[in-house]
Order: C-alpha cells, then sequence, then structure tokens
C-alpha cells in the first residue's frame, strides 16, 4: 500500500491506495484557522504533525500499516512556515488566505521590476515571498532567527525525514522559484533578504527525498519506508484525478476555488492575473485561477445560522427553486484572479423580507461559480481552453453545486471516482512512482499506468434553457463588484 498525506486549510486527510490505485481506506482530522486580526489567517504547524499522528492512528486500527511502501504529501500551498537553526517554529505559519501584505507586494512589483519575468507571476498577498518581507518589516526579532522557510506540507515531510525539501509544483507559489528553470532563482530571494541557505532543495514530487526517521518511525508506528517530494495540493489533485497532459483541465471546490489547466511548458501570463506554476510531475507545468473562498462560502453561511452544509443543500434541493434574483459576491477572504485585491469583501445583494434560505444558499453557489467564470475567462486570455473538467474537493460531492458549474462555465464537468479526497490521491500516486521509480521503472511509462483518469461517477452537462439566465446575472454580477469596490476599500479602512 501507498499513503497520500492531504494537508488542507480545514483538516489533514489520510488516502491508502493499493498496487493498482484503488483507494481502500481513508481517514481524516479537522484543524482551525486563528485569526487574530482583519485579513489574517494563520495556523500552528505543530497542530499539523498532531493530525498526522492521529490520522495516522485512525488508519492503523483499520490496516496494517506495516504493509506501506511509500508515502506522499500534498498540501496547501504558499504558507510561510518558519524555522530557527534548531529546527523549531518561531511563530505560527501565515497562510494561503492571508492578506496582511498588500503594501510589501507593491514594494516588491516597484522594487523589483524583473520579478515577473524571473517568477512568471505578479505578486500578491497570498504568496509566500511577500508574506516573509511583512516578517521582516514588522517583526525584525522573528526575521533575524529565520534559518529557514518551508511550506506546510514540507513542514510534515521535515518532521518525517528530517529532511529540508520541497517540490517544484509547491516551490512556485512561493515568488522565489523561476518555474521555467523549476529551481529557486537568487534575485528573487534577494528581493527578501534570504538566499538559498535558507531554503529547501526542490525536488520533482515524485523524486524520493529520503526515509522516515528514527524518531519518527517510533513516534507514529511506522517502519522507514521511502518519502517523496510530494506537490501542492492543486497539482497534487490532478495527479489523483489523471490531469497530467496539456490540455486537460480541473475544478477544484476545497476551501478555496481553482481552476487548474495542464501546459506542455512554462506559460507566464501574468497580466491576466494567471498564475504559472510547474505541475508535480516532471516535464509539465500549469495555468491556474483562483477564488479565495469557494466551498468557504458555503460553511461560512452554514456556521452563520447554525447548520450544517448538507442541511443547507438539503433545503435548497426540497424547495426546487432554480433560479433568484438574490446575487452573492463570494469575496469573505479578498480575491484574486482576476482582481487581486485582499480588501474586497463579500455580499449579499437584492435581499428583501421574503428572502429565504434556499435562495440565500442557491445565491452562494452561483456567486462561487461566477467566480470561477473569471477565473475561467482570464484563463481563455492568457490562452487556455478546455472542453470538460474534473472536479476535486469537498464542494463537488454536491451534485446540484456540479449542475450549477456546468451551466455557468458552460463546460461537461465530469465527477470521478476519488474526487473527494483528490490532493491525497494524487499525493499516494507520487509515493507509488517514486517507489517504481527506484525499482527502475522509466517515469513516463509509469505516469501512463498509474496515472490514469479514474472511473467517471457523474457527469453534467450544461443546460441551455437557462443560458440568458446566467449570463444576465452574471453581468449584473460584474457591475455590482465594480460600482462597489471603492465603497469595499472604505469599509476595509474603518
Amino acid at each position: 500500500m501507498y499513503l497520500g498525506l492531504d494537508l488542507g486549510t480545514s483538516g489533514l486527510k489520510g488516502v491508502l491506495i493499493d498496487d493498482k490505485g484503488d483507494v481502500v481506506a481513508q481517514e481524516s482530522v479537522s484543524l482551525s484557522v486563528n485569526s487574530p486580526h482583519p485579513t489574517w489567517s494563520e495556523q500552528d504547524p505543530l497542530s499539523w504533525w498532531q493530525a498526522c499522528i492521529d490520522v495516522l492512528g485512525l488508519l492503523g486500527q483499520r490496516v496494517d500499516l506495516g504493509q506501506l511502501k511509500a508515502i506522499g504529501i500534498s498540501g496547501q500551498m504558499h504558507g510561510a512556515t518558519l524555522l530557527d537553526k534548531q529546527g523549531d517554529v518561531l511563530r505560527p505559519c501565515i497562510l494561503w488566505n492571508d492578506g496582511r501584505s498588500q503594501a510589501q507586494c507593491s514594494a516588491l512589483m516597484a522594487n523589483y521590476p524583473s520579478l515577473t519575468e524571473r517568477s512568471g507571476n505578479l505578486a500578491m498577498p497570498g504568496f509566500t515571498a511577500p508574506k516573509v518581507q511583512w516578517v521582516r518589516e514588522h517583526e525584525p526579532e522573528i526575521f533575524a532567527q529565520i534559518a529557514y522557510v518551508l511550506l506546510p506540507k514540507d513542514y510534515l515531510v521535515y518532521r518525517l525525514t528530517g529532511v529540508l525539501s520541497t517540490d517544484c509544483s509547491d516551490a512556485a507559489g512561493t515568488l522565489w522559484l523561476n518555474p521555467a528553470t523549476r529551481q529557486w532563482d537568487d534575485e528573487l530571494l534577494a528581493a527578501t533578504g534570504l538566499t538559498q541557505a535558507n531554503m529547501p532543495t526542490v525536488f520533482e514530487g515524485c523524486d524520493v527525498i529520503g526515509h522516515v526517521s528514527d524518531k519518527a518511525s517510533k513516534q507514529l508506528g511506522l517502519p522507514k519506508l521511502p518519502v517523496v517530494a510530494g506537490g501542492g495540493d492543486n497539482a497534487a489533485g490532478a495527479v489523483g484525478m489523471g490531469v497530467t497532459h496539456a490540455g486537460q483541465g480541473l475544478l477544484s471546490l476545497g476551501t478555496s476555488g481553482v481552476y487548474f489547466v495542464v501546459s506542455e511548458s512554462h506559460k507566464a501570463n501574468p497580466d491576466n492575473t494567471v498564475h504559472a506554476f510547474c505541475h508535480a510531475l516532471p516535464n509539465r507545468w500549469h495555468q491556474m485561477g483562483v477564488t479565495l473562498s469557494a466551498a468557504n462560502s458555503l460553511s461560512w453561511l452554514a456556521k452563520l445560522v447554525d447548520g450544517s452544509v448538507s442541511s443547507l443543500l438539503e433545503e435548497l434541493e426540497r424547495s426546487g427553486k432554480k433560479q433568484t434574483s438574490v446575487i452573492f459576491l463570494p469575496y469573505l477572504s479578498g480575491e484574486r484572479t482576476p482582481h487581486n485585491d485582499p480588501d474586497v469583501q463579500g455580499q449579499f445583494i437584492g435581499l428583501r423580507n421574503s428572502t429565504d434560505l434556499p435562495e440565500m444558499t442557491l445565491a452562494v453557489l452561483e456567486g462561487v461559480a461566477f467566480s470561477l467564470l473569471d477565473c475561467q475567462n482570464a484563463l481563455s486570455r492568457a490562452g487556455s481552453e478546455v472542453n470538460d473538467l474534473s472536479l476535486i474537493g469537498g464542494g463537488a460531492r454536491s451534485s446540484l453545486w456540479r449542475q450549477i458549474l456546468a451551466n455557468v462555465l458552460n463546460k461537461r464537468m465530469i465527477y470521478r471516482d476519488g474526487g473527494d479526497v483528490g490532493p491525497g490521491l494524487g499525493a499516494a500516486r507520487l509515493a507509488l512512482l517514486g517507489e517504481k521509480r527506484q525499482a527502475g521503472g522509466e517515469i513516463e511509462a509509469l505516469i501512463s499506468q498509474y496515472c490514469a483518469l479514474p472511473e467517471v461517477l457523474a457527469s453534467h452537462q450544461p443546460n441551455t434553457q437557462l443560458s440568458d439566465y446566467y449570463q444576465d446575472k452574471y453581468a449584473l454580477y460584474q457591475a455590482f463588484f465594480a460600482a462597489t469596490k471603492e465603497l469595499n476599500h472604505a469599509l476595509a479602512a474603518l
């Protein structure tokens, strides 16, 4: 068996697959996020390690972990995990959806005009480099102690193996990697006062970087297995869904929403606020649009009404409502594509005395779909087009939401076996590839054999009868954003 660990924002999942790549078991443990100030988002890295202990304990109750052959890890991207010389955590990790570093982004773009050319991306508050620059300016005593900067999943790899490593898919989201060369860039590191001595070694996602250490083996009850570099959550999710070749596309409905298209080369297009990163497999890249609050928007509404996401969806389906005049702008954590604006805020528009909860739920589902249509349009301008999209993430379990996405994006939506654990499945596949490669397998042949498209569980075609409704509503969605943008910024300044 092969183990994939997926470190998300809201929890850690463990996914076990067999030699054929089929899922045989999975477990998860919840995580919490701290927001000590508006737009801030932090997590304690020690909670990730405890979650790892707990997930392996749960899996160990179901299967013999002594049968494991290799481990891979996927994880939330961009988080700044800062360690001292002893490898101890210096402060809570600043997460991907933290918006505090807008001023640092502006300064980096102004002072280092080669940044976009070398990194292939705009400086955005979600990325790692401006977060570290914020620490440099606001917490100089912490910055002075930084020996190593790791991404969240790489901290777990470090705790498992004692090796400081990363993979190029995750590292591309820091702004310190040159995605064309797939290695750290000295000039980009220098912009935030760092050198390659502060950085982990960059590997391909399926490269074995080390083995479970003696200490971790005793603590976790694991054999001294090989561990691969792993991948950023979206790239690993693509591996899990067999989205590995140019022109294939993926839609992720996790805490954030991601529109992911594979490319055969590095295709930077920062002018359209499109991310251009490395894939987790060799000789592959991808373009990506991101909306910061996808399934999180639905979770937020459920929490607000003291309910659950499943109860909201069930009540909406019982109501039979397919249309609503209510509009929701899902900018609860600011927005990336296409606005790159951490201060824009979420809104309900069109509420009346007669508005009920099913209408608000429907508006949330539509609003997230419209934000992903923004991503699709940006990707289209950047030269990325797909005919259909594989779906992953917790939100993808909803057939109602999948159909709304098909209608809004005018694309066929495909929900595949393992879509609910896509990144964890991809991490396990990377572990399988790494172990087989060490045994002498050729990587492209292994990818073809073990990274096939999983079985289709459901397919959704666009409902053309609702085309006018969605087109008109999307136009209003865009108009309300434009009309309230400056008022949003004024509110954020209060």
